[in-house]
Protein backbone atom coordinates (compact mmCIF):
# COMPACT_ATOMS: atom_id res chain seq x y z
CA UNK A 1 0.00 0.00 0.00
CA UNK A 2 1.45 3.26 -1.01
CA UNK A 3 0.43 6.81 0.68
CA UNK A 4 1.31 9.92 -1.26
CA UNK A 5 1.82 11.67 1.90
CA UNK A 6 3.74 9.53 3.68
CA UNK A 7 5.64 7.09 1.21
CA UNK A 8 5.14 3.30 2.04
CA UNK A 9 2.76 1.97 4.34
CA UNK A 10 3.81 -1.23 5.79
CA UNK A 11 0.36 -3.58 7.17
CA UNK A 12 -0.01 -4.35 10.46
CA UNK A 13 0.83 -7.75 11.36
CA UNK A 14 -2.45 -9.98 13.00
CA UNK A 15 0.07 -12.50 14.83
CA UNK A 16 3.96 -13.17 14.66
CA UNK A 17 6.84 -11.56 15.26
CA UNK A 18 8.73 -8.25 14.72
CA UNK A 19 12.36 -7.47 15.61
CA UNK A 20 13.20 -3.91 16.00
CA UNK A 21 16.11 -1.53 16.50
CA UNK A 22 18.72 -3.97 14.50
CA UNK A 23 21.85 -2.08 13.62
CA UNK A 24 21.56 -1.52 10.17
CA UNK A 25 25.24 -3.45 9.67
CA UNK A 26 23.94 -6.87 11.59
CA UNK A 27 20.16 -6.52 9.71
CA UNK A 28 20.89 -9.47 7.08
CA UNK A 29 23.34 -11.37 9.48
CA UNK A 30 20.24 -11.33 11.84
CA UNK A 31 18.26 -12.61 8.61
CA UNK A 32 20.53 -15.05 7.77
CA UNK A 33 20.95 -16.68 11.52
CA UNK A 34 16.80 -16.62 11.28
CA UNK A 35 17.49 -18.14 7.84
CA UNK A 36 14.28 -16.31 7.00
CA UNK A 37 15.29 -17.31 2.87
CA UNK A 38 13.34 -20.34 3.81
CA UNK A 39 10.06 -19.34 5.41
CA UNK A 40 6.66 -19.40 3.79
CA UNK A 41 5.33 -16.44 6.20
CA UNK A 42 4.66 -13.52 4.84
CA UNK A 43 8.07 -10.96 5.98
CA UNK A 44 8.99 -7.25 5.85
CA UNK A 45 12.59 -6.44 5.98
CA UNK A 46 13.66 -2.44 6.33
CA UNK A 47 16.94 -0.91 7.04
CA UNK A 48 18.58 1.99 7.37
CA UNK A 49 14.86 3.59 8.59
CA UNK A 50 14.96 6.67 11.03
CA UNK A 51 15.77 5.98 14.81
CA UNK A 52 15.29 8.59 17.32
CA UNK A 53 17.44 6.42 19.60
CA UNK A 54 20.05 5.21 16.80
CA UNK A 55 20.07 7.37 14.00
CA UNK A 56 18.94 4.59 11.70
CA UNK A 57 18.01 0.93 12.42
CA UNK A 58 16.80 -1.74 10.70
CA UNK A 59 13.35 -3.94 11.45
CA UNK A 60 12.13 -7.76 10.66
CA UNK A 61 8.48 -8.26 10.72
CA UNK A 62 7.47 -12.23 10.68
CA UNK A 63 4.07 -13.10 10.08
CA UNK A 64 2.66 -16.18 12.42
CA UNK A 65 6.44 -16.98 13.30
CA UNK A 66 7.35 -17.01 17.30
CA UNK A 67 10.98 -17.97 18.19
CA UNK A 68 12.52 -20.48 20.67
CA UNK A 69 14.75 -18.77 23.32
CA UNK A 70 17.80 -20.23 21.72
CA UNK A 71 17.05 -18.30 18.73
CA UNK A 72 16.68 -15.33 20.46
CA UNK A 73 20.35 -16.00 21.91
CA UNK A 74 21.43 -16.55 18.49
CA UNK A 75 19.91 -12.62 17.99
CA UNK A 76 21.59 -11.31 20.83
CA UNK A 77 25.16 -12.65 19.76
CA UNK A 78 24.89 -10.20 16.74
CA UNK A 79 22.27 -7.89 17.82
CA UNK A 80 22.37 -7.68 21.71
CA UNK A 81 20.41 -4.14 21.83
CA UNK A 82 17.25 -5.18 19.49
CA UNK A 83 13.81 -5.49 20.53
CA UNK A 84 11.64 -8.16 20.53
CA UNK A 85 7.53 -7.87 20.04
CA UNK A 86 4.96 -10.42 20.13
CA UNK A 87 1.75 -9.97 17.80
CA UNK A 88 -1.24 -11.40 18.38
CA UNK A 89 -4.34 -10.00 17.27
CA UNK A 90 -2.81 -7.23 16.33
CA UNK A 91 -1.80 -5.99 19.58
CA UNK A 92 1.76 -5.97 21.32
CA UNK A 93 1.00 -8.37 24.03
CA UNK A 94 4.79 -8.64 25.07
CA UNK A 95 7.61 -6.37 24.30
CA UNK A 96 10.77 -7.13 25.36
CA UNK A 97 14.45 -6.26 25.03
CA UNK A 98 16.61 -8.98 23.50
CA UNK A 99 19.28 -9.45 26.13
CA UNK A 100 22.76 -11.69 25.97
CA UNK A 101 22.45 -14.22 28.56
CA UNK A 102 25.30 -14.73 30.88
CA UNK A 103 26.16 -18.35 29.12
CA UNK A 104 25.83 -19.90 25.40
CA UNK A 105 24.49 -23.52 25.39
CA UNK A 106 25.33 -25.43 21.71
CA UNK A 107 24.50 -22.55 19.68
CA UNK A 108 28.07 -21.34 18.60
CA UNK A 109 31.47 -23.44 17.57
CA UNK A 110 34.87 -22.87 19.47
CA UNK A 111 36.91 -21.42 16.98
CA UNK A 112 40.14 -23.54 18.32
CA UNK A 113 40.54 -26.58 16.34
CA UNK A 114 41.91 -28.43 18.89
CA UNK A 115 38.96 -28.02 21.17
CA UNK A 116 37.27 -30.92 22.57
CA UNK A 117 34.38 -29.40 21.03
CA UNK A 118 35.31 -29.70 17.47
CA UNK A 119 36.66 -33.30 18.31
CA UNK A 120 34.09 -35.18 20.38
CA UNK A 121 30.56 -34.98 20.44
CA UNK A 122 30.46 -32.38 23.15
CA UNK A 123 27.81 -29.88 23.45
CA UNK A 124 29.79 -26.48 23.77
CA UNK A 125 29.51 -23.77 26.44
CA UNK A 126 30.47 -20.51 26.26
CA UNK A 127 30.36 -17.37 29.62
CA UNK A 128 29.68 -14.38 28.41
CA UNK A 129 32.86 -11.91 29.08
CA UNK A 130 31.58 -8.56 27.22
CA UNK A 131 27.72 -8.11 26.43
CA UNK A 132 28.50 -4.93 24.78
CA UNK A 133 31.14 -5.84 22.60
CA UNK A 134 30.15 -9.16 22.26
CA UNK A 135 33.03 -11.43 23.43
CA UNK A 136 32.97 -15.41 24.75
CA UNK A 137 35.16 -17.78 26.46
CA UNK A 138 34.86 -21.35 25.65
CA UNK A 139 34.91 -23.86 28.89
CA UNK A 140 36.85 -26.06 27.52
CA UNK A 141 39.60 -24.71 26.12
CA UNK A 142 39.17 -20.73 27.45
CA UNK A 143 39.57 -19.61 23.87
CA UNK A 144 38.07 -15.83 23.53
CA UNK A 145 36.12 -15.15 20.39
CA UNK A 146 34.71 -11.76 19.27
CA UNK A 147 31.65 -11.10 17.99
CA UNK A 148 33.11 -10.96 14.40
CA UNK A 149 34.50 -14.34 14.64
CA UNK A 150 31.47 -16.22 16.40
CA UNK A 151 30.39 -18.63 13.61
CA UNK A 152 26.98 -20.35 14.60
CA UNK A 153 26.25 -23.95 14.65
Amino acid sequence: MFDHKKGLVVVALENGTVIDHIPPDKLFKVVSILNLDTLDSQLTIGNNLKSSKLGTKGIIKITNKFFEPNVINKIALVAPNAKLNIIKNFQVVEKRNIVLPDEIHDIIQCGNPKCITNNEPVPTLFFVVDKDDVKVKCNYCERMIHQEDIKMK
